[in-house]
């Protein structure tokens, strides 16, 4: 099932990260139960039945040519915000396609109690175990009064969350504070407050909280890493113009501005990726083939570039596939990109599933082989942070300049609470190849430098841009077109 990579794009002062992802896929949770008639095993084909996906708290159940998801926790079941439609017949090894919008995801089958779950648009697989039925709790409404949702909250993070260890924080002694300010009388606004209470502490972009009115989510608290640059209009458009007084020429822009490909001094190329998601409004597919319409461009002459500038600084995340599509087109030699894995039981924060390896593969497109710089930022989080990861394993090696990362990796679930709230939040890990993560502190640079201070943006400078050009420079010690 598709557990949104959600990133920054649309922040604001108030540091939400997910109100338009939210608004695209999360309907009114009613609290009743559906797709009995998956659970009683009606015929329809070898997906028919019931399956509780190794971690992400998720039951799928599937009817036919529908999908219905359901989010469980020890003591809570409620409907999940995902409802798919099965696209075409199966294919030749049982595989369904199942769409949702502009979202798809497949199930293939492995004998007859086991599926694997491949999300366009993402990385890895995810498995999926079947059981006999619906467990008993999603066969009743589930109860929305505050004491149940306040716990529903903090189930969902006391079953998923990884990074509590890490952080210093007691949530069992977090949940004994916080629980005493709930009684039957707390109002709706009251409960959002202890919520975002919870959340704050955790410093994590990856954590979120939203309103349900009419239908509609609208977000009242997203999570930031302290002491990090939020992304404003005003930094957005000092920021390009501090990179234009650079460049030889204008940018050519792409998917509707969010890529820009230009030219350095000295035959550098310079390729902007301000997201990776959002390119167009379709399928994962079409995304794709406007990435490629701005890296055809970046390589039209790919024997006419000495090196190449990445610059990620303004990117908030998206599609990690978008990511490893641009790395595939910078190697000509198949490599690690990392190891995917995601908490795997409620009651143990230790256990993970199986590590699932994300290789990149060299493209079939022209390549580029030189050196390359990558800029990054506190702003550069989520696809943008995995995407730098998976530089991390390209040779030559890219060299990194500019700030930390956010630190937020994982994909993100998105959990209704109630018909009033929903909260988003991470659950996997990125692994290096030794078995480390960048979560929390993000990835740190080769060379440090100033990113958007005022005074550089005053003065339309780019102390992480001109240092690019510098390193480039200097490794072109000799003939560096590829």
């Amino acid at each position: 099932m598709r557990h949104r990579k959600i990133g920054r794009a649309a922040a604001t002062t108030r540091g939400l990260a997910t109100t338009v992802a939210l608004a695209t896929v999360i309907g009114t949770v009613t609290g009743t139960a559906a797709g009995t008639a998956a659970a009683e095993g009606r015929p329809g084909g070898p997906l028919t039945g019931v399956w509780r996906m190794d971690g992400y708290g998720t039951v799928v159940a599937i009817d036919g040519g529908r999908l219905t998801t359901y989010d469980v926790t020890a003591h809570s079941c409620v409907p999940g915000w995902i409802t798919a439609t099965q696209a075409g017949p199966p294919g030749p090894d049982g595989t369904v396609r199942y769409v949702m919008g502009t979202n798809a995801v497949t199930l293939t089958p492995k004998g007859r109690d086991r599926l694997v779950d491949r999300e366009e648009g993402g990385v890895g697989t995810k498995n999926l175990n079947r059981i006999p039925a619906l467990p008993a709790l999603c066969t009743t409404p589930a109860p929305n009064d505050p004491l149940a949702v306040f716990d529903r909250f903090w189930e969902d993070f006391a079953e998923n969350y990884p990074f509590f260890a890490a952080k210093g924080i007691d949530w069992r002694a977090v949940r004994d504070e916080q629980r005493r300010r709930i009684t039957p009388a707390t109002t709706t606004e009251q409960l959002q407050e202890v919520l975002v209470d919870m959340l704050r502490p955790l410093g994590d972009a990856h954590t979120g909280l939203a309103r349900i009115v009419d239908g509609q989510p609208t977000g009242v608290f997203g999570g930031r890493r302290p002491g990090s640059t939020v992304r404003t209009k005003e930094l957005t458009t000092r920021a390009g113009e501090a990179v234009a007084a650079q460049l030889t020429g204008p940018e050519q822009l792409f998917a509707g501005g969010k890529l820009g490909v230009g030219r350095l001094p000295d035959d550098v190329g310079y390729l902007r990726v301000g997201s990776f998601d959002g390119y167009t409004d379709g399928d994962y597919r079409s995304q794709v083939a406007e990435l490629d319409k701005a890296l055809d461009a970046l390589f039209a002459d790919p024997d006419g570039l000495t090196a190449l500038v990445l610059d990620v600084r303004l990117n908030g995340g998206g599609s990690d596939a978008l990511g490893l599509h641009i790395a595939a087109r910078l190697t000509d030699r198949p490599y690690l990109a990392y190891r995917k894995v995601a908490r795997n039981d409620p009651a143990d924060p230790a256990k993970f599933t199986r590590p699932v390896p994300v290789p990149v593969e060299p493209s079939d497109g022209e390549h580029f082989t030189g050196p390359v710089a990558l800029l990054t930022s506190s702003i550069s989080a989520s696809a943008a942070e995995t995407f730098t990861q998976a530089l991390m394993g390209r040779s030559p090696h890219v060299t990194r300049i500019g700030e930390n990362t956010q630190g937020v990796f994982s994909d993100v679930l998105i959990k209704p609470l109630s018909p009033d709230f929903a909260v988003v939040l991470p659950n996997e890990e990125y692994l290096t190849r030794s078995g480390s993560t960048f979560d929390g502190p993000g990835i740190a640079p080769d060379l440090r430098t100033p990113v958007y201070s005022p005074e550089e943006l005053a003065a339309l400078k780019d102390s992480a841009l001109s240092t690019a050009r510098r390193v480039l420079a200097r490794d072109a010690g000799g003939d560096l077109r590829r």
